[in-house]
């Protein structure tokens, strides 16, 4: 797994602090996913795109992982669609909302062949808020 080390100055904000990870998650060749604090897609890697089944271009729609932009699936031998109440417990969103680390597996499934991923997301700080999660993920 990727390591990261994050360090921002107090004055930066969200906008700031997306915009500064955005180019270089778009040119990243490991798969990773970055949020802004409302759970909207910055910005993905190539690689990331390909793993959880996103379009080109998915960065500048306004799109959220809670609108079905990624169709998560549970951990069922049946492969249902993932509750709502579990959705917002996978590893991006856990570091969104609890401002911690976030590690664990995910289920997606993309062009109809479910995917297991191993993905850990960090908490993105602007000042003193949480502005944002940077995601990384891996196929089990």
């Amino acid at each position: 797994m990727p390591h990261i080390e994050l360090s921002l100055s107090a004055g930066d904000g969200e906008v700031s602090t997306c915009k500064r990870w955005g180019t270089p998650v778009k040119s990243s060749s490991d798969a990773c996913l970055l949020l802004d604090g409302s759970g909207r897609i910055v910005a993905t890697s190539p690689s990331c795109r390909a793993m959880l089944g996103l379009p080109d271009g998915i960065d500048a729609h306004g799109r959220t992982l809670l609108d079905g932009a990624i169709r998560l699936i549970g951990f069922a031998a049946g492969g249902g669609a993932l509750p709502r109440w579990d959705v917002e417990r996978i590893p991006p969103l856990q570091a969104l909302s609890t401002g911690a680390l976030a590690r664990g597996l995910m289920r997606v499934t993309a062009a109809g062949v479910p995917r297991t991923l191993d993905a850990i997301a960090t908490p993105l700080h602007g000042g003193t808020e949480i502005v944002g999660s940077l995601s990384f993920f891996r196929r089990c």
